[in-house]
This record gives C-alpha cells, sequence and structure tokens, in this order.
C-alpha cells in the first residue's frame, strides 16, 4: 500500500539476518540516516536488530524512530466498548509481547542517545487523529494480532453480540448524522541516535 517514490526502496526481509545479509541486501554500513519502526519494536530480537542498526546508521548522528499506538479513543461510550473488548474479549489472544506496547515503550531496552540536548529517547507522546466510521473502525479491530490469532483457532472476536455492542456505542451520541467519528490513536515515540560506535 506505500507509494511509489524514487527515493524510496521498499524490501521485506526474513526477521534474523547477519551483518553480512544486512550489508548484501540492504545497505553499506554507516549509510542511513534514518531507521523507522511503526507498531513493530515489540516483534524484533531487539539485540541481534540494535547490532545491525548500530552497524549500518551514519556515525555519529544516525538516528533510530520507533513508535507504537495504543488503544484509540473516541468518547466515553466507545471508549468503555473499546477497553470490554481489549481486556476481556480479545484478551486471551494477545501475545505477551504486547504488554510492551500497553506499556507504551517505556520498559523497552533503548541503547541509543537523546538526539537533542535534553537526555530523553522518549517515549514522546502525540495523537494521530482519523475520522473513521463504523465499518472502518471495526475493520481496524479486524486488524490486530490477537483477532488474526483467534481467527486461526476458528474463533470470531467480532461475533454479532459484539457489534452490536460497538454499534449502540457508536450511535449513542451521533455528532452530525454521518456516523463518522474522529478516532485519536495516542502514539509513543522512542527516538535516538547513535554515538562515534
Amino acid at each position: 500500500m506505500a507509494p511509489k517514490l524514487p527515493n524510496i526502496r521498499y524490501e521485506h526481509t526474513p526477521p534474523v539476518m547477519s551483518i553480512a545479509e544486512v550489508e548484501q541486501r540492504l545497505t553499506p554500513k554507516s549509510s542511513l540516516d534514518l531507521v523507522t519502526v511503526a507498531q513493530a519494536l515489540h516483534w524484533f530480537d531487539l539485540p541481534n536488530f540494535y547490532d545491525q542498526i548500530k552497524w549500518a546508521l551514519k556515525k555519529p548522528n544516525g538516528v533510530i524512530a520507533a513508535w507504537c499506538y495504543t488503544l484509540p479513543r473516541v468518547n466515553g461510550t466507545v471508549d468503555t466498548a473499546i477497553d470490554r473488548y481489549y481486556s476481556v474479549v480479545s484478551k486471551p489472544y494477545w501475545d505477551p509481547l504486547r504488554k510492551l506496547v500497553d506499556n507504551e515503550y517505556r520498559s523497552v531496552d533503548f541503547p541509543f542517545g537523546a538526539v537533542d540536548g535534553d537526555g530523553e529517547t522518549g517515549p514522546f507522546e502525540f495523537v494521530s487523529e482519523k475520522v473513521m466510521d463504523l465499518e472502518a473502525f471495526l475493520q481496524y479491530l479486524r486488524s490486530w494480532s490477537a483477532y488474526q490469532t483467534a481467527k486461526d483457532k476458528g474463533v470470531e472476536l467480532l461475533g454479532s453480540d459484539v457489534v452490536e455492542e460497538f454499534k449502540r456505542a457508536w450511535e449513542s451520541d451521533e455528532e452530525g448524522g454521518d456516523g463518522k467519528k474522529i478516532v485519536k490513536f495516542p502514539v509513543f515515540l522512542r527516538i535516538g541516535k547513535v554515538g562515534e560506535i
């Protein structure tokens, strides 16, 4: 789905690669200005990944930025349905690594220096907003790894009772009558740079 741009190369790689494979398939040593990781750092073999990042980023100021987002917020009624869906309905299907996201990447090992003089690497919080109707929101819930895990086990987390609960919550305070709401995603950013290594 990402746009094809002349200055960007997308590469799907194996989950674990040696430094030699990184150099052969991706990039020479000390050649990258920036590496980004969106909603995925908690899945990585961090010691191996960090070794590769420190090898690939330009010295001394190559930057790594990794972020996650936690449960979206809509309004009190919808938020109650989201919280129940997350903590009750989908809970048995989350991987234990999800706790790193729940903790806003605060407990993720992040061995990089601060980008600016404040000495902090985060997490820094901001909010991303998206206008969604109920169907788009339910489609977002279907993208959750817990939903996919349940589905693989023959369990439908968004059964008619759960969808009806979301529908009632969504329609409880119609804003403008078009069925669309602003969905706010709390985002937590860790950002750092490599040193003279």
